[in-house]
């Protein structure tokens, strides 16, 4: 890679550092608001800059699901700075104590909640992200150094130059968000090994670019994970509740994580509950890939591979098989799940108990959408990410996962034997 680059990018991270030492005494509200104001004002200029990253997926014929990740228009740039607004409503992550005590010696001791310092963000497409992430970190007193993906570079660099504008308007340094907008791959391996310039990376995106990531990185790292998310009808499942979750968790939003990917129905109303559903699907323009049984129910579906199991679509694609019961359900999302969302419907208190207890994900529901597993939809305000790993942080990760902590100690001159 040219030293320049290199250089680029220290600089940046240098940068970067510098403002995030302003943040946390600065009124990181007030300049929330900034933001959420001028994106408003500015909304023109921005959808301009998107249906530019917009027209370029479509003529390299991308799916259509994919292509709505990515698109803004002004009721969905409205909905962005709607979510800093909330953001900026949120109590203060920062300065709270969450112990406290006093030592046999008389120290007083204090656990209290502190920034990371600069946090990165390396996602793919959707670029509500860029303003997510950003407003996240600034009401954390963080710095952001963002790296989206190239098809939505245009996207990008208009919301954060509008972001950098309201910063400064607001008297805080713009320079606590940084855009990384170089198309060149080697400056995102570059981020991940930029120990000591970086405290925290979260990558948001498909599978390759989170084991990327992972593997990759010599910086912490929060893994958001992919999605391959189930939904189990239990053969006591209520069959209208089961066909409207269904629909939803695949229509909603068919090109985000916590979509549903495969559908798992009991034997005992496979026959009941199958064919009218197919149908309201296929009518939907869903695709049904399933097993044997589910041919035989099914006949215009595709046979299902084994790589069918295990793939998360983000498209309006669903992969379905009936099995002999809750053991069988529960062998197949630990075989196949991602540790995301799983969920199952029955009106059977024991079944739901058990699938509680043995499904192992960061949300598990009952009887409701795998849809809702979003920061908004559990009332975080704008979220960072959806965490699969069990270390630190899991789930929607909004302003507490976003904080670390340091122990303060007050005492009169005491010293230790």
């Amino acid at each position: 890679m040219p030293v320049a680059h290199n250089t680029a990018l220290d600089d940046r991270l240098a940068r970067a550092r510098v403002a995030s030492r302003a943040l946390p005494s600065a009124d990181r509200d007030a300049a929330l608001r900034a933001i959420a104001d001028a994106l408003e004002r500015h909304a023109g200029g921005i959808v301009e800059a998107n249906v530019r990253d917009v027209e370029a997926e479509r003529a390299r014929g991308t799916a259509a699901a994919l292509v709505d990740r990515l698109s803004l228009d002004r009721s969905r740039v409205r909905a962005v700075a709607e979510g800093c607004r909330q953001v900026a409503d949120l109590p203060d992550p920062l300065g709270r104590v969450s112990a406290g005590w006093r030592l046999a010696n008389g120290l007083r001791v204090r656990k209290v909640t502190v920034p990371f310092g600069v946090i990165g963000m390396i996602y793919e497409s959707r670029p509500n992200v860029t303003v997510d992430a950003a407003a996240l970190a600034v009401k954390a007193g963080s710095a952001a150094v963002l790296r989206g993906s190239s098809n939505a570079l245009a996207s990008n660099r208009a919301l954060v130059e509008v972001m950098r504008s309201a910063l400064t308007s607001a008297g805080l340094p713009g320079d606590a968000v940084q855009l990384i907008d170089s198309p060149d791959r080697a400056l995102v391996t570059e981020l991940l090994e930029a120990r000591g310039k970086i405290d925290l990376v979260i990558p948001r995106g498909g599978a390759g670019l989170i084991r990327h990531v992972v593997e990759r990185a010599r910086v912490p790292v929060i893994e958001t994970g992919v999605g391959n998310c189930h939904v189990y009808v239990h053969a006591a499942a209520d069959l209208d509740d089961a066909g409207a979750i269904v629909m939803n968790a695949k229509l909603q939003r068919p090109g985000v994580c916590n979509a549903v990917e495969t559908l798992l129905v009991d034997a005992a109303v496979a026959e009941r509950f199958l064919p009218p559903l197919a149908g309201r699907l296929r009518d939907a323009g869903v695709e049904l890939r399933g097993c044997e049984r589910t041919l035989g129910l099914v006949p215009d579906a595709a046979p299902a591979t084994e790589a069918d199991w295990g793939t998360e679509y983000l498209d309006l694609i669903l992969a379905v098989k009936v099995v002999d019961g809750l053991d069988e359900a529960l062998a197949h999302i630990a075989r196949y799940g991602t540790q995301h969302s799983e969920a199952i419907v029955t009106g059977e208190l024991a079944a739901a108990e058990r699938f509680r207890q043995e499904v192992d994900a960061a949300a598990v529901y009952v009887n409701a959408s795998t849809r809702f597993t979003d920061g908004f939809a559990f009332g975080f305000g704008a979220e960072i990410g959806i965490s699969t790993q069990k270390l630190h942080a899991r789930g929607p990760m909004g302003l507490a996962e976003i904080v670390t902590y340091k122990y303060l100690v007050d005492g009169e001159g005491q010293v230790r034997d």
